[in-house]
C-alpha cells in the first residue's frame, strides 16, 4: 500500500472499530440489564429493543449511500455518528423499555456502513483494496472479541447506562478521526456521471454476489439470537454475570488460535470455499450444541464449547466475506453491492434480535438455538456451490 492507502485504512477500520464497539459492548448484557427496566419482563420486547437498531440501519443503509455519492462521503458519515451518539445518550437517560427502544432507533439512524466503505474504496487502488477491506473486516471481529470479555464488568461497574456513554464518546473520537486522520475524499464525480439504477440491477441479478447477502443476513441473525438467549443460560449455570467475561475470553484466546492458525491459513492456500463452508458449519454445530446444552442442563464446560465453536465461525466469516464482495463485485457495481450487503447485514441484526426474543418468550432457550441450527442448515445449503474469484490476490502474511 502507499502511505496515503495506509492511512486510510487504519483511520476508517478505527472509526469502524469504535463504533462497533460502542455497539458490541451491550450485547454481552442487554438482555439481563434491560430486564429490570419497566416493560422488561417481556423477552419479546427486549429482543425488539435489541434488534431495532438493525430494522432503521437497513432502512437507510441504501438511502445513505446515495447520499454520500451525491454530498460527499465525510459529511454523511459525521451526521450519521452524530445521530449513533445522540441515540448513545438518549439509551443512557431512557427510563423504560419503550424508551430505550426509541433509542436503539436513533442509533440504526446512523446507517454509515456503506458510506465507510465506498471512502474506503475511494482512497485506495484495485490492487490493495482487498487487503483494506480484510482491515476494516479485521477491525470489526476484533471490537466485537473485545467486547465480550470488558463488557460484562464494565456493566457490574456502571450498568447499562453507563455502557452507553461509553459508547457515546468511542463515537465522538470516531468523529475526530473522520475529520482529522481520514485523507481528504477524492471530488464526486459532476450530477450525471455517475450510473443510474444499472449498478442496482446488476448486483441484485448475481448469483455470487446474492449467495453472500444471504449469508450475511444469517450470520447476524444468528449472532443476535444468541445474545439474546445465552447470557441467561450462562446466569442459571451458576456464574454471576459479572464474571461472563470469564468464559468468553477463554473461547475467544482458543478460536482465535484456530482461525488463525487452521482456517486463516488453508484461505491464503487457496481454499477459500472450503474455509467458508468450515465456517458456516462452525455456527451449525455451535447451536446444535447450544440446543443440547440447554435440553439437558450441561453446565459451563459444554456452553465454553458451544461459545468457542460459534466465535471461530462467526469471527472468519465476519472478516472473509465484505473482502470476497469487493472481489466479486463489477467495478462500476461495487458500492451498490456493498450497500446491499450492508442493508441485509442490518436486517439480520433486526430480525436476530426481534424473532431470538419472540422464540425465548414461546419456546424458551432451546427453541431459539433449534431455529438457529435450521437457518444454519439451510445457509450451508446455499453456500455450498458458492462462486469465487477467479484468482485471489497474491497472498500477504
Amino acid at each position: 500500500m502507499l502511505p496515503a492507502e495506509r492511512r486510510a485504512s487504519a483511520a476508517l477500520a478505527g472509526v469502524f472499530a469504535l463504533r462497533m464497539l460502542g455497539l458490541f459492548l451491550v450485547l454481552p448484557v442487554f438482555a439481563l440489564e434491560a430486564a429490570r427496566l419497566p416493560g422488561g419482563d417481556d423477552p419479546a420486547r427486549v429482543g425488539l429493543a435489541l434488534g431495532i437498531y438493525g430494522l432503521v440501519q437497513a432502512a437507510l443503509q441504501i438511502p445513505l449511500g446515495w447520499a454520500s455519492d451525491r454530498f460527499g462521503r465525510k459529511r454523511v458519515i459525521l451526521a450519521g455518528l452524530a445521530l449513533f451518539a445522540f441515540g448513545s445518550v438518549l439509551a443512557a437517560w431512557a427510563p423504560t423499555l419503550t424508551w430505550l427502544t426509541v433509542a436503539r432507533a436513533v442509533q440504526g439512524a446512523g446507517a454509515i456502513s456503506a458510506a465507510v466503505t465506498a471512502l474506503l474504496a475511494d482512497l485506495t487502488r484495485d490492487a490493495v483494496r482487498t487487503k483494506a477491506m480484510a482491515v476494516v473486516g479485521a477491525s470489526i471481529g476484533l471490537s466485537f472479541a473485545l467486547s465480550l470479555v470488558i463488557a460484562p464488568p464494565l456493566a457490574a461497574w456502571v450498568g447499562l447506562p453507563g455502557l452507553f456513554l461509553l459508547t457515546a464518546a468511542l463515537t465522538l473520537l470516531g468523529m475526530a478521526a473522520v475529520a482529522w486522520v481520514v485523507p481528504a475524499e477524492p471530488p464526486r464525480p459532476a450530477s450525471g456521471a455517475t450510473e443510474g439504477a444499472t449498478p442496482l440491477r446488476a448486483v441484485l441479478t448475481d448469483g455470487a454476489l446474492l449467495r453472500l447477502d444471504v449469508g450475511v443476513f444469517a450470520l447476524h441473525t444468528l449472532q443476535m439470537a444468541v445474545w439474546v438467549a445465552v447470557p441467561g443460560l450462562l446466569v442459571a449455570a451458576g456464574l454471576p454475570k459479572g464474571q461472563h467475561w470469564q468464559v468468553y475470553l477463554a473461547a475467544l484466546a482458543v478460536s482465535f488460535a484456530l482461525m488463525g492458525g487452521v482456517l486463516f491459513r488453508l484461505e491464503r492456500r487457496g481454499h477459500l470455499g472450503a474455509v467458508l463452508r468450515a465456517a458456516i458449519g462452525l455456527l451449525l454445530l455451535a447451536q446444535g450444541l447450544l440446543a443440547w446444552a440447554q435440553a439437558h442442563g450441561a453446565g459451563l464446560g459444554l456452553l465454553a464449547l458451544a461459545l468457542m465453536v460459534f466465535f471461530t465461525g462467526f469471527n472468519t466469516l465476519e472478516a472473509s466475506q465484505p473482502s470476497l464482495v469487493s472481489r466479486l463485485a463489477p467495478p462500476a457495481a461495487r458500492g451498490a453491492a456493498l450497500g446491499v450487503y450492508n442493508t441485509l447485514q442490518s436486517l439480520g441484526l433486526f430480525a436476530g434480535g426481534a424473532l431470538g426474543g419472540w422464540l425465548l418468550r414461546q419456546g424458551g432457550a432451546t427453541a431459539v438455538f433449534v431455529a438457529g441450527t435450521a437457518l444454519a442448515a439451510l445457509w450451508l445449503l446455499v453456500a455450498w456451490r458458492q462462486p469465487l474469484p477467479a484468482r485471489a490476490p497474491a497472498a500477504a502474511a
